[in-house]
C-alpha cells in the first residue's frame, strides 16, 4: 500500500504554531491524525513565506512582537530546513499557467495557491491540508480540513 501525502497549506501550518488562531485545535487534530496514519506531509517555500510573514503581522497587532522568535523556533521545529520543498525557482517555468489560473477563478486563488496546485500536479500530490474552500474549486486535487478525513 502506497503511503499517503498531502501538503499543507499555510492557514495550517500558521494555526499549528499560533495557539490563538481560531482553527489551532482543528490543526492540531489533523496534523497529529496525519502524523499517526503515517502520511508524508510536505512543507513548500511559498508556504513558510506566508506563514511567517502573517505571523509577524498577527503578532504585531496583536502588541506581542517578542513572542516572534519563540515562534519561529516552534515552526524550525515542526519544518526543519531539510524537509522544505523549493517552489520558486520554478516560477519562472509556470508563471503564465499561474496567472491564467488565478484569471479563470476570477482572483479567488492567490500566486502562491496557484503555485501549488501546479506542483501538485506535477508531483501527482493529490491531497492538500488546508481550511481555504478557493482549494475546492479545483480538479485533480482534495481538500481535508478535518482529522476524520484522514483515511
Amino acid at each position: 500500500m502506497a503511503i499517503e501525502k498531502a501538503v499543507i497549506d499555510s492557514n495550517v501550518l500558521l494555526a499549528l504554531i499560533d495557539k490563538k488562531d481560531k482553527w489551532h485545535s482543528a490543526a492540531s487534530a489533523l496534523a497529529k491524525a496525519l502524523m499517526e496514519a503515517g502520511w508524508d506531509v510536505i512543507y513548500l517555500d511559498c508556504v513558510l513565506n506566508e506563514v511567517i510573514s502573517v505571523l509577524g503581522r498577527r503578532l504585531e497587532e496583536r502588541g506581542e512582537l517578542r513572542s516572534f522568535v519563540s515562534l519561529l523556533d516552534k515552526l524550525q521545529k515542526i519544518v526543519p530546513e531539510k524537509t522544505i520543498e523549493w517552489l520558486y525557482p520554478y516560477v519562472p517555468e509556470h508563471y503564465s499557467k499561474i496567472l491564467h489560473l488565478i484569471k479563470e477563478n476570477e482572483g479567488k486563488l492567490s500566486f502562491h495557491d496557484a503555485l501549488i496546485y501546479f506542483f501538485m500536479q506535477e508531483q501527482r500530490v493529490d491531497i492538500i491540508a488546508s481550511f481555504d474552500g478557493d482549494f475546492d474549486e479545483l480538479t485533480g486535487i482534495r481538500r481535508i480540513s478535518s482529522k476524520n478525513e484522514v483515511d
